[in-house]
């Protein structure tokens, strides 16, 4: 866990003893469950962990909060999140029933109180969401019609409520159709690995 204490020197022990449980039930599940790559695997703090929580950078989310995580495949970036954010309540959702099983025995396993594992489409969850975070999903425009009817329109935070996605590549074309609503964030803005050189954060307000 040094890679995380090096971007979050003040972050407690407690919660980076969590970040190490989460990596280690996560690497058994994978034996099993494909989830990640084996070369992503032996990398799983730089290019799950800390990527899921470039997210703590670029927002810091506060009570009361509501986050979806959509298509969170093996948690990301929901659970990293929720360790980190212990009083924010959290709903995991994919379509495949494996994934969430996956994401349900971790949660249990470590007692998070404050999250939710389901396995449905973003459409039938039911409620109000602040924010909807992602990875690698889909392109920002189906997303935007995947979620735009769960966003609150009650905003509690220092940016209005949306979709925050961590994406890579070349973003230029996927964007251009939102104009002001949309912000890219390079990460490598916050770490200086080599592997963050082309992901970004990209957040669409409401």
């Amino acid at each position: 866990m040094d890679l995380i204490q090096k971007y979050f020197p003040k972050l407690d022990e407690t919660k980076l003893e969590e970040l190490q449980k989460f990596s280690k039930y996560l690497l058994e599940w994978n034996a099993v469950v494909n989830l990640i790559s084996r070369k992503d695997s032996e990398q799983i703090v730089e290019r799950h962990i800390l990527h899921s929580l470039s997210i703590v950078k670029f927002l810091e989310f506060k009570k009361p909060c509501r986050v979806m995580d959509l298509g969170t495949g093996g948690g990301f970036p929901g659970l990293p999140l929720a360790i980190f954010y212990p009083d924010v309540e959290f709903v995991l959702v994919d379509s495949i029933a494996k994934k969430i099983r996956v994401v349900d025995d971790i949660r249990e396993k470590m007692n998070l109180k404050n999250v939710q594992a389901v396995c449905a489409r973003a459409e039938s969850i039911d409620g109000k969401f602040d924010f909807v975070v992602t990875r690698a999903v889909a392109p920002l425009i189906k997303l935007n019609g995947w979620v735009k009817e769960k966003i609150s329109s009650k905003h509690n935070h220092s940016l209005k409520n949306g979709i925050i996605a961590l994406k890579g590549g070349d973003l230029k074309g996927e964007l251009s159709s939102f104009g002001h609503r949309v912000e890219q964030v390079p990460i490598s803005t916050y770490f200086e690995e080599e592997f963050f050189e082309s992901k970004s954060v990209v957040y669409l307000s409401y």
